[in-house]
């Protein structure tokens, strides 16, 4: 029977049968296998092999390809990081769930790709990166560097295994040698750009440039009242749907906790005050001083040469300072004698500090010796280290009582409460209720009708934050004004999303767009009629009084300032240059106000005016951004020669 078997199931029939039976299977292999992005990855850059630039992208053939994949955990590791940047930037006007949006995943994923095609270019190219250039890096990276400026093993290792995430000295090697290899062909690029000096003038007489000018405000155009029918409304709602949103919004129940309405605590007795004295009495204290000088001895036989001038200087009337310009080593001090100035303790190294606070107001010590060497000291005068007395502070002692029980009633009513949340996080009413306090209601509030508690953007920011909107549970005390005794503990009670706004709530919003329109519109065609009476020759002046023109001359309007405002002086630098004798026109609009101008002459920056460092610092920013157009063209156009795929899935 087993040999009947073997002999049916050999030969080409068999070959068929079999690879009939394994097509099904290709379509449960990873598709990373047949070209793809990987199950846990987002993005796969592919490049043709060097030695056949022309292979095509089809699979099997793209087995041959080079491959390098982004995984789901180096786009979230880049995005936390672009995350933190944007929060150290804006500060508490950060908004996590606006920064989460597609749009910001994009560009970070797109940034990685572009490093993966040029990590691929430099692969390509054949380029390597050495040992040496990898320790010249890291050993000149500011972080690495110890207190005398130089490479510091034990800084390196511990900055490694302090970072987020930790790395080991071979992993970080790694690391820069990828980055290096990656920045050698587009920094190349980057210095390799060029501005002739041509160039740099030409683009100083337009940074110059001012232009004289007439503006001519034309007659408000009536307000438009008249009808609008069902059908307009229909279609302006269909075309213009983004600009009818319900922004999204919550309701909030909270819990306000302030520190100026709770019971006044009762004033201190003498004997916790006295105590209060007795713990911060250095607090009374004024710090003592010492006017010192010294000498101070350096290298060999310093302690015998020290020990006889210690002599010298304790014999009566010697002259300290004469002793100290002659014989100090200390050049910060020997030319005035040896004086420091006044000394508060912790200034000096111990051993100095110890004999020097050790001594009286006159006397001469020494040699004491530091790891400087051997110095002789002398107490030129002694001042402070005088006490305040108990009656003398009492009042403060009082207030400052009187104002740490305070805080401690508050911290211990919001210790209560949040006791009391953490028992049903999700009931607010019954956590204030424990602790004798009210919960009040606030809302529907959007991110921009905020009032109240929510007017705080602490407050405003944890109100739309995903966990309290997503949880419903309470929030921790969140301090109103950065105040230390006044805070408040919220709830997202209801959430709505931002979402389309229904045709019978926008209606209204609908018309007034449509009329708004309409009166746009005739503006606009009142401004070319104008324009076409200039343009058949009549002038501004001439037409002033008969199209009841507002006319505002402004002569050398500069190119480099935005006035009188951004729009119309790019409307105003953006026409075309007047003919000889003869006004160049144009119009723009200003918040729905059609505006006429004329530009009567056009005035090239004086180069003369800019010194020649000033063109130096232009030619070389140019020269930079040239190099920077220069790289990114670069790879862009290897990204064209590339196949890239990606998953937004995955991000």
């Amino acid at each position: 029977m087993l040999q009947k078997l073997r002999d049916k199931t050999s030969g080409w029939i068999v070959t068929v049968i079999l690879g009939l039976l394994m097509i099904p299977f290709l379509f449960v292999i990873d598709n990373s296998y047949l070209g793809g992005v990987g199950a846990q990855n987002v993005a796969k850059v592919s490049a043709p092999p060097t030695w056949w630039r022309s292979a095509p992208s089809w699979w099997p053939v793209r087995m041959m390809w080079q491959h390098h994949e982004i995984s789901a955990q180096d786009f979230r590791t880049r995005f936390e990081q672009e995350r933190m940047r944007e929060r150290q930037q804006q500060g508490e006007n950060f908004d996590p769930r606006a920064f989460e949006s597609t749009e910001n995943k994009l560009a970070v994923l797109d940034q990685l790709i572009d490093e993966q095609v040029v990590r691929l270019v430099g692969e390509q190219a054949g380029v390597v990166i050495g040992d040496g250039a990898v320790r010249e890096y890291i050993t000149a990276i500011p972080g690495f560097l110890g207190a005398d400026g130089k490479f510091s093993e034990s800084n390196y290792r511990l900055a490694l295994a302090g970072g987020n995430p930790p790395r080991t000295p071979t992993q970080f090697q790694e690391l820069v040698r990828e980055s290096l290899q990656q920045s050698v062909i587009p920094s190349g690029l980057q210095n390799s750009g060029f501005v002739t000096q041509a160039e740099t003038e030409r683009l100083l007489k337009l940074l110059g440039e001012t232009r004289d000018v007439e503006l001519a405000a034309l007659p408000e155009v009536p307000v438009d009242t008249a009808p609008v029918t069902d059908a307009q409304i229909k279609q302006w709602y269909d075309s213009h749907g983004k600009d009818f949103r319900q922004a999204e919004s919550v309701s909030l129940e909270y819990v306000e906790l302030n520190g100026a309405n709770l019971p006044a605590p009762t004033a201190a007795d003498e004997a916790t005050l006295r105590k209060r004295y007795e713990d911060e009495k250095a607090k009374f204290t004024t710090p003592e001083q010492r006017q010192a000088a010294h000498i101070l001895i350096t290298g060999d036989g310093a302690e015998a040469k020290a020990a006889k001038l210690a002599v010298e200087a304790k014999a009566a009337g010697a002259d300290f300072a004469a002793l100290a310009k002659a014989n100090s080593e200390d050049p910060g001090s020997k030319a005035q004698g040896g004086d420091l100035g006044w000394v508060e303790r912790g200034a000096m190294v111990k051993p100095f500090e110890d004999a020097l606070f050790g001594a009286k107001a006159g006397e001469v010590i020494g040699p004491v010796k530091t790891d400087f060497g051997f110095h002789i000291i002398k107490v030129a005068a002694v001042r402070g280290g005088e006490g305040k007395s108990f009656e003398d502070v009492r009042d403060t002692l009082a207030a400052e009582q009187l104002k740490a029980d305070g805080e401690r009633g508050f911290n211990d009513l919001a210790g209560r409460l949040v006791d009391a949340i953490n028992k049903s996080p999700s009931d607010l009413a019954a956590a204030a209720k424990a602790v004798g306090l009210s919960m009040q209601t606030l809302g529907p509030i959007t991110r921009t009708t905020a009032t109240g508690i929510a007017a705080d953007p602490a407050v405003l920011r944890a109100a739309f934050s995903d966990v309290l909107v997503q949880d419903g549970t309470a929030s921790d005390p969140i301090a109103l004004g950065g105040s230390s005794n006044h805070s408040v503990v919220i709830r997202v009670a209801a959430h709505t999303p931002e979402q389309a706004l229904p045709l019978d709530k926008a209606r209204e919003q609908v018309i007034a767009a449509i009329r708004a329109d309409r009166q746009r519109q005739a503006g606009d065609k009142a401004a070319d009629a104008l324009l076409a009476k200039l343009k058949a020759g009549a002038t501004l002046q001439s037409l002033a009084a008969s199209e009841k023109l507002q006319l505002s001359p402004m002569p050398g309007l500069p190119r480099s300032q935005p006035v009188p405002t951004p729009e119309i002086n790019r409307a105003i630098f953006s026409a075309p240059l007047p003919a000889e004798g003869k006004p160049s026109y144009g119009k723009v609009d200003v918040n729905g106000h059609a505006l006429v101008f004329a530009v009567n002459k056009v005035n090239p920056g004086d180069i003369k005016e800019v010194t020649a460092e000033q063109q130096k610092q232009l030619k070389d920013q140019l020269s930079q951004i040239d190099g920077m157009a220069a790289a990114k063209a670069y790879i862009d156009a290897m990204r064209k020669r590339f196949l890239v795929q990606t998953t937004e899935a995955n991000l």
